[in-house]
């Protein structure tokens, strides 16, 4: 059973704005990232997007 939490878009978007900062290395904000479920997000989107379109 997948036992990940829904996407955060605040956390996301926090990770992003360290990053753009440079107060977080690169690979503590890829992991963060992944942590806070963007890849879940991304897939959302462009489901939601394919729907938009048909």
């Amino acid at each position: 059973m997948d036992q990940r939490p829904a996407p955060d878009p605040a956390k996301l978007l926090a990770d992003w704005m360290e990053w753009e900062s440079g107060d977080t290395p690169p690979g503590r904000v890829m992991s963060n990232l992944k942590t806070h479920g963007l890849r879940d997000l991304l897939e959302q989107l462009v489901s939601a997007a394919s729907v938009a379109d048909a």
